[in-house]
């Protein structure tokens, strides 16, 4: 098994880029999910939501900087407001984060319609993985929904793909085109193993960089919105309701802590270390 795709995310729920190497941290990729775009009452504006969100793609730049870009604007580049005015962030185990400045903020508002903040969060250590996602003390993540990581396999999708497109002929509709792995948002692929493989691991290294796995992770209705067209449908979800449910919930990917940190590179070996079953 190999390490297939690496893929940051800077701000939550916009489109990030692959990379050919990153750096693993404590509480995750570095540079993934430091920056939120937030409403003034500190409500998180997610994809699930406005999809146009997903029209935005945010880029890592020098100095923990990110680049913005959506149709329609010229690219913004945005430095940490280090030291900055904090302004409220809804979301689990944390209340508030650092406005990144009226720039920031207006160029925002105009890529998705709607009035819009850039929050940053300053101390990566400050927010902790829930018990209830296999976090321990001193397990930390940046703004990511559960765990510091998402995994998925390519072997996972394309057997995915299958039962779609067996649904589809049992219907009696068009076999539709293989769902993209950019609508799970993983930041790291992995191909060689044998379908849903990735169920039963509790640890797992890849290149020299070890990992516990924290969960599986339970999908929502982003996964239903095409990230290029923006458009929503009803696949993933219909078909993972199907064949991958259990406990009320539809499951792909498992979520991973970094034990420590050190350097991921596309093409490193992937091992399991422990598969004694997780699900």
């Amino acid at each position: 098994m190999q390490l297939a795709d690496i893929r940051i995310y800077p701000v939550k729920s916009t489109t990030g880029v692959g990379v050919d190497a990153a750096t693993v941290e404590p509480w995750g990729l570095d540079g993934d999910r430091r920056w939120a775009v937030v409403a003034e009452n500190g409500q998180i504006h997610s994809a699930r939501e406005v999809p146009r969100m997903l029209s935005v793609t945010a880029t890592p730049a020098p100095g923990g900087a990110v680049r913005l870009t959506a149709p329609g604007l010229p690219p913004i580049e945005v430095a940490p407001p280090v030291g900055g005015t904090p302004a409220p962030l809804r979301i689990t185990r944390l209340d508030q984060a650092t406005a990144a400045g009226e720039e920031a903020h207006r160029w925002m508002t105009r890529a998705l319609g709607l009035p819009s903040l850039l929050l940053w969060l300053e101390d990566p250590l400050r927010r902790a993985v829930g018990r209830s996602h296999g976090g321990r003390p001193g397990d930390t993540l940046t703004l990511q929904d559960t765990g510091p990581l998402l995994l998925t396999s390519g072997s996972s999708l394309r057997r995915l793909d299958d039962w779609i497109a067996e649904g589809a002929v049992e219907r009696g509709e068009e076999i539709p085109e293989p769902l993209s792995a950019l609508r799970f948002r993983p930041n790291v692929m992995i191909e060689g193993a044998e379908p849903f493989a990735e169920d039963a691991w509790t640890r797992v290294r890849i290149g020299e960089v070890e990992f516990r796995v924290g969960e599986h992770c339970d999908r929502c209705t982003l996964t239903t919105v095409d990230p290029v067209t923006t458009v929503k449908g009803k696949e993933p979800i219909r078909t993972l309701a199907r064949h991958r449910k259990w406990d009320g919930k539809t499951w792909f990917g498992i979520r991973l802590i970094p034990d420590g940190r050190g350097e991921i590179r596309v093409g490193d070996a992937v091992t399991p270390l422990d598969a004694s079953g997780h699900r």
